[in-house]
């Protein structure tokens, strides 16, 4: 079956899926399995706007292909945003936590196994989970290298790089959590400031949508009962 996927997608297309959907977390699914779960839902679609509805057959090809991109849409990308979302949330709690860690005169591992310990996140389940692959062999750069590429979340990758350079270059890696902390409070306070000034745009939509026309029908409801009633 893979090697059928293989002539059908280009490697490249496969890898793209399989890279996003590591970004995922846990998942039973690999990238030959979502394409063979989306080829054939797509091709069920078909056979059931054919054979039980009445479509007209210019809209069917599109429909169709709306379907085909839509399933990943839903199963990937809307859930990348939301698992990266999710990460944003929890970094900056798990970042302090793991600076006053630092602070405390304990290195880089020790650290992060301290702070994993103490802190419960999805954020800290995919440390803890790198800490377990430099138990069996890997050196803590490469496992937090491994790392990147199952986090979507860019913010987070940036300090992971941070972390490994520091770590590698033997700067202040104190400092450089402090800097990254002070960024993400920062960003955490602009993306609410964000979110409170689309208040009123979401306000005036749903005045334009439901408020206004209920008020005109109160003002016109007894002219339109009266032109009814002659």
């Amino acid at each position: 079956m893979h090697n059928i996927m293989e002539k059908i997608y280009l490697k490249k297309d496969i890898e793209n899926i399989q890279r996003k959907i590591n970004m995922l977390g846990k998942t039973k699914w690999d990238a030959v399995g979502f394409i063979n779960l989306r080829v054939f839902t797509t091709i069920l679609f078909t056979l059931f706007l054919i054979f039980v509805t009445n479509i007209s057959y210019l809209l069917l090809p599109l429909l169709v292909i709306l379907y085909y991109f839509s399933f990943y849409h839903i199963l990937i990308t809307r859930k990348l945003k939301i698992r990266e979302q999710k990460l944003d949330r929890e970094a900056l709690y798990y970042f302090e936590v793991l600076t006053l860690t630092l602070e405390s005169g304990k290195n880089l591992q020790n650290s992060l196994e301290l702070t994993c310990k103490n802190v419960h996140s999805e954020l800290s389940s995919e440390f803890e989970r790198s800490l377990n692959e430099v138990k069996v062999g890997k050196s803590l750069i490469e496992a937090l290298s491994d790392m990147q590429s199952r986090i979507p979340s860019e913010n987070i990758n940036n300090i992971i790089m941070n972390i490994m350079q520091t770590n590698y270059f033997g700067n202040s890696i104190i400092d450089t959590m402090n800097n990254q902390v002070d960024y993400l409070r920062e960003k955490q306070i602009l993306d609410i400031k964000g979110q409170i000034n689309k208040i009123p745009n979401k306000i005036s939509i749903v005045s334009v949508l439901f408020i206004v026309p209920l008020i005109l029908l109160l003002v016109l409801g007894p002219y339109i009962i009266n032109f009814i009633g002659r």
